[in-house]
């Protein structure tokens, strides 16, 4: 059996393939659009999707996509009488609501060759998310939490898995959604796009929450565990304030009010300086969306008595948040699968299908690994087809046939200060770079942070690096014991081993920790094992590769990526391509301290 699964006409639009039960390929659209958080129809990845599970559309048994129109349409029904919206508000719900009924025909439309034969199945949004994080988690019986903006009328919705079983308990409404309060802050604070709210987790440990009595009259705790806003503060639930959602990157009107900037102040315009009070506004926010998080965290966890969690929706990408849960709350376990955001509203439709027909509970989610990957002969007619633009920017490319080999001299790059593209195997499925798609660096160097940003990122310094570390490691470097695969959770570094990493130990003492298993990523384990001979360090900076784009997908945005930035080297398979005739290593007069 086949099942087709689709995130649509939300942000990260994505598709993936079940083959009786089992995830055979999954990718998110923005990977071949090139465009940020793509949102519409994802034509490119479903293609990409069922050319990779050796089908065409005509051989899809089963449609699910992660968003159902006739889900609490009788409290959407209630709120539009009681509260009278704009009518924008309504059209726009409408007009997306449309779109989204429409899945069959554009299916027809981007493959109309193809013999559509397929029942399609609309999934409530946070069952979707629900699905998506129990069903492949390694829990026989856990809470399952879906918290983001909204999908469905609904912002947050919890649940119990049992084995193959998996219901819903509870859900919180529009227009109170602590997505919608993260977001509105996170305008407030200068960062405009979608997805800007990871800026704010990255400036929070630099203030103080002196703010976090007005974050209260926000963001109201209720005694059972839920929250609601103070809606004087917001703008959502009156007038439109999303667009481009058919077709193009997300967009945002704001979301908040005037009141919110009579409250805490006047918003931070994108270009002016980010002062004291700005840093105290980050700290205050993450405060207050951890104090209402871990409130009905606790909630549930009183209530069912079990010890394990699975984690899903926009808001599970709150690492920050996430890495505290077993500090701050009675769980045991903590489960987030590595697309917990829309995208992987596309994978959980689909499992709630194969649910729903009566098959098995797919297997644990244990890597990332479902997107495109290229082989040996595709990247050396790469390199050959472009070996005269390689000549002209000075660069050489080479093959060195044995993975250890290949690894060694890798692993000496970066100790003598190199930034490296690594580009190998299958492309991660999800937001974060996971040894796939990734730039790797030397975590012993104070001062790689600064040469990251000139060389490639250019973007703001108080944003951290993120360690990828051998799985034996994690206890001995941080001060909890954990499997964090996805790079979901922080953790506090051990204080006596900051000193020695201070390239991925955040302002805090936090590092967003990457495990890196044998089992799940040979390659990069064996990397990372070549740099701990050389330096005694257990772990890389590992960030995403990419210029300010979607993570590269394909082998030629990677050497098109390498080209026109001032990396040092790039390893595409077997392949070798470094800049020849200058040193490009970094300098290592201001290393700060090295371990030996």
């Amino acid at each position: 059996m086949i099942i087709l699964g689709v995130n649509a006409f939300h942000a990260d639009s994505a598709a993936c393939v079940l083959r009786d039960g089992a995830l055979v390929a999954a990718a998110e659209e923005e990977r071949f659009r090139r465009i940020k958080h793509w949102a519409g129809f994802p034509s490119q990845a479903i293609a990409w999707c069922l050319a990779a599970a050796g089908v065409t559309l005509a051989d899809v048994d089963h449609v699910a996509v992660n968003q159902d129109s006739h889900a609490n349409r009788l409290r959407k029904a209630a709120y539009v009488a009681r509260q009278r919206p704009d009518l924008g508000l309504v059209l726009g719900r409408l007009k997306s609501r449309r779109a989204r009924a429409g899945v069959a025909d554009l299916l027809a439309e981007a493959f109309p060759s193809a013999t559509l034969k397929a029942r399609f199945h609309a999934v409530e949004h946070h069952l979707a998310h629900l699905a998506s994080a129990f069903d492949v988690s390694p829990f026989e019986e856990a809470v399952a939490v879906s918290v983001d903006g909204f999908g469905d009328f609904a912002s947050t919705a919890w649940g119990i898995g049992r084995g193959a079983d998996l219901q819903v308990e509870g859900r919180i409404f529009f227009p109170h959604s602590l997505g919608i309060f993260y977001q509105a802050l996170t305008q407030h604070l200068g960062f405009p796009h979608y997805g800007d709210e990871y800026k704010v987790m990255g400036l929070a440990p630099y203030g103080e929450p002196r703010q976090l009595a007005a974050m209260r009259q926000i963001v109201r705790l209720l005694p059972d565990g839920a929250f609601e806003l103070d809606l004087d503060y917001f703008r959502h639930h009156r007038q439109r304030t999303d667009h481009a959602w058919s077709d193009g990157a997300p967009a945002f009107d704001d979301l908040f009010s005037e009141a919110l900037e009579d409250l805490i102040g006047p918003r931070r315009a994108p270009d002016a300086p980010i002062e004291a009070r700005h840093r105290d506004l980050a700290r205050s926010v993450q405060a207050m969306y951890e104090e209402a998080f871990f409130h009905l965290i606790s909630a549930l966890q009183a209530r069912s008595g079990l010890t394990d969690l699975a984690l899903a929706g926009g808001c599970a990408a709150n690492s920050v948040a996430n890495g505290k849960l077993r500090r701050m709350t009675p769980f045991a376990r903590v489960y987030v699968q590595p697309a917990a955001g829309d995208a992987g509203g596309a994978l959980g439709a689909a499992l709630s299908v194969w649910r729903r027909l009566g098959g098995v509970r797919a297997s644990r989610m244990d890597h990332a690994y479902w997107g495109p990957s290229y082989g040996d002969d595709e990247l050396a007619a790469l390199l050959a087809a472009r070996a005269d633009r390689l000549a002209a920017a000075g660069c050489r490319a080479r093959r060195i046939a044995g993975a250890a080999e290949l690894c060694a001299e890798t692993a000496r790059a970066v100790a003598d200060g190199q930034v490296v593209g690594w580009f190998q195997g299958r492309m991660e499925w999800g937001p974060r770079a996971l040894g796939a798609r990734s730039i790797v660096c030397d975590p012993r160097r104070a001062d790689i942070k600064q040469i990251l940003n000139t060389k490639i990122k250019r973007r703001e310094s108080f944003r951290p690096f993120a360690p990828s570390v051998l799985d034996r490691a994690v206890d001995d470097w941080f001060e909890e014991e954990g499997d964090v695969p996805f790079m979901a959770q922080v953790f506090q570094v051990r204080e006596a081993k900051r000193a020695l990493i201070p390239a991925v130990v955040h302002v805090d003492g936090s590092g967003r920790l990457h495990t890196v298993h044998r089992t799940a990523n040979p390659r990069f384990h064996a990397l990372i094992e070549a740099f701990e001979a050389l330096t005694g360090v257990p772990m890389v900076l590992n960030t995403s590769f990419n210029e300010n784009e979607p993570i590269v997908c394909r082998p030629e945005e990677a050497l098109d990526c390498f080209l026109r930035t001032r990396m040092d080297r790039l390893v595409l398979g077997d392949q070798v391509i470094e800049r020849v005739g200058a040193d490009h290593a970094a300098e290592p007069a201001n290393a700060g301290v090295l371990a030996s």
